[in-house]
């Protein structure tokens, strides 16, 4: 992914609601469904890991990218964005 095609899921990431939010269990089965769910059908997601939470947000988006097949956009304190094309409704064009 180019520096272009980043600031352009960046700019767009601004307007849309966390939807993911990882826990005091940290990354389990359950959250990686919904993620890869989310993903297929708004292609950019954001997260959020919770105070209590073992994992940095640096971590939670590498181990959940590296799970998905997705590319993370934005890491910034406790929240994240990860991008993912849809295999059957592709949304987002990048240039």
């Amino acid at each position: 992914m180019t520096s272009k095609q980043r600031a352009m899921l960046r700019s767009m990431a601004n307007t849309i609601d966390t939807i993911l939010y990882i826990g005091k269990d940290g990354i389990v089965p359950g959250t990686i469904k919904s993620a890869s769910d989310a993903l297929e059908a708004r292609e950019l997601i954001k997260g959020c890991v919770q105070p209590e939470c073992p994992l940095t947000a640096r971590e939670a988006l590498d181990e959940l990218t590296r799970e998905l097949g997705a590319e993370g956009v934005q890491c910034i304190g406790r929240r994240f964005v990860m991008y993912r094309p849809s295999k059957e409704h592709p949304k987002i064009v990048l240039p």
